[in-house]
């Protein structure tokens, strides 16, 4: 046998302690910290650096996997930070199902099964959520699906592939994703490129501002490409007016692109806040986020094919399909910036299958419910203030019933919060002022982990203060 040869027997043995050391976890995860109480960066470097391993530990080796368990922020149905979804075990078994089948679904001829469950995935998700006929792909995430959306918006209103980036604007509200000046970075536009611009009350984009700026890089001999409107942002949740931006970008003839890496998947459960997403030439989601798939699958929709190929296909002889057949010759590689590609859909389809999209538009609805409780708990106190609206699931405030520094209290407050470990949450900046964030994209959430981030909160400004 070769030197990484493994038999069926000791694979099964491994896998089975495995298994049942991860179902152990899942058993006592709502009762773990929201994060690991004391942990330090010198013990994470203690613990899991160290020399090249030339000799190997065997079953040792598997049983240090508890290790990083102890020392990793769990999926607690208190964890509210970020917009990060909570890992849906059913998923977790199509990734690790993926990992022992080791396809390169790259083309249908490298992996059959794989490209077709991708590409029914695709379809799956685009009618779910209002933009039925749509084609596109699964990605690492959001952010990459965002870099390729806006490479076939430049590919499309402004060539580049062929002589090089020529110029061109973009444009976006304040309130944006980083992603958005990131790709614009990649795609040798350059972070000036982007012009951002000023939202409402509500934190959307302001569709008079976005005309004018448009009008104004018109007259200055400036190239606008496209416009990408927020469905969902990071920070509040706030909805871009969809159908607005599709009108502006009609009337001046630019791509519309969608990034609803937070928040299209929850036209599941409120499709009319979404009015216009489908009138977008390419679209944005995370599967990982609010459909609670193990992280790193997101999702890039795009209305034609074309444009795609325009801005990907460039294949060499030893890649070249050598069949016309539509399902056989088929190469996600000529409408995506990846060749070799994980074999990111069976965890999606075997998940989607199991429960049925219902029970996740169900759940999705819940956490939406859940955010209005949180809301409405945080406006009953007096010593709380919420800082912007609630369009989605991500509620921001802050500790008011004190003098002084409110910024620093509320910092200080946080890192407590955190320590206590009950619940876990990020921050933000609503208006120049710091906010304490809750955003719960969380199947395992329950409104009584909800109501304890009010408690929590106050307890924690309590000992800051004392």
């Amino acid at each position: 046998m070769r030197s990484l040869s493994l038999s069926a027997e000791e694979f099964r043995t491994l896998a089975h302690r495995l298994s049942d050391f991860l179902a152990g976890y899942l058993e006592k995860l709502p009762d773990l910290p929201s994060y690991p109480p004391g942990i330090r960066g010198d013990d994470t470097e203690r613990l899991f650096t160290g020399e090249i391993p030339w000799n190997g530990v065997g079953e040792t080796a598997v049983e240090d996997v508890s290790r990083v368990f102890e020392f990793a922020r769990p999926s607690s149905p208190r964890f509210f930070g970020y917009v990060f979804g909570s890992g849906e075990p059913v998923a977790a078994l199509g990734d690790f199902a993926a990992a022992v089948l080791n396809q390169n679904a790259t083309a249908w001829r490298s992996a059959p099964a794989g490209v077709t469950l991708e590409r029914t995935v695709v379809k799956w998700l685009g009618e779910a959520i209002g933009c039925g006929g749509f084609s596109g792909s699964l990605t690492l995430g959001g952010s990459s699906a965002n870099l390729m959306g806006l490479c076939m918006a430049r590919e499309a209103k402004a060539p580049a592939n062929q002589s090089g980036v020529r110029g061109g604007v973009m444009y976006c509200s304040t309130e944006a994703h980083m992603s958005i000046a990131k790709a614009a970075a990649l795609l040798g536009l350059g972070h000036e490129a982007v012009r951002l611009i000023p939202v409402d009350d509500a934190f959307r984009m302001r569709l008079d501002a976005l005309r004018n700026a448009i009008e104004q890089d018109r007259r200055g001999g400036k190239t606008p490409i496209a416009v990408v409107a927020s469905a969902g942002t990071t920070a509040t949740g706030s909805i871009d007016p969809l159908d607005g931006v599709a009108d502006v970008c009609e009337e001046f003839g630019l791509w519309m692109h969608v990034d609803g890496a937070y928040g299209a998947l929850a036209a599941l459960a409120i499709p009319d806040a979404f009015a216009g997403m489908g009138r977008a030439q390419s679209l944005s989601l995370d599967p990982h986020k609010w459909l609670y798939q193990p992280a790193g699958v997101g999702c890039l929709l795009y209305r034609d094919p074309v444009d795609a190929r325009r801005a990907f296909s460039h294949s060499g002889e030893y890649a070249r399909s050598l069949t016309d057949d539509p399902i056989e010759g088929f190469a996600f590689f000529e409408e995506s910036m990846e060749l070799s590609r994980p074999l990111r859909a069976l965890k999606m389809w075997l998940s989607l299958r199991y429960f049925g999209m219902k029970a996740f538009q169900e759940s999705i609805a819940e956490d939406l419910r859940l955010a209005q409780v949180l809301a409405a708990a945080v406006d009953e106190q007096s010593k709380l203030e919420r800082l912007a609206p609630v369009a989605l699931s991500a509620v921001c405030f802050r500790f008011r019933g004190a003098e002084g520094d409110l910024d620093a209290l509320n910092r200080a407050i946080l890192k407590r919060v955190t320590q206590r470990g009950r619940v876990y949450l990020s921050n933000a900046a609503i208006h120049g002022q710091f906010a304490l964030r809750a955003c719960i994209v969380n199947h395992r959430t329950t409104e009584a982990d909800v109501r304890e981030i009010v408690s929590e909160v106050l307890a924690a400004a309590d000992e800051v203060r004392a």
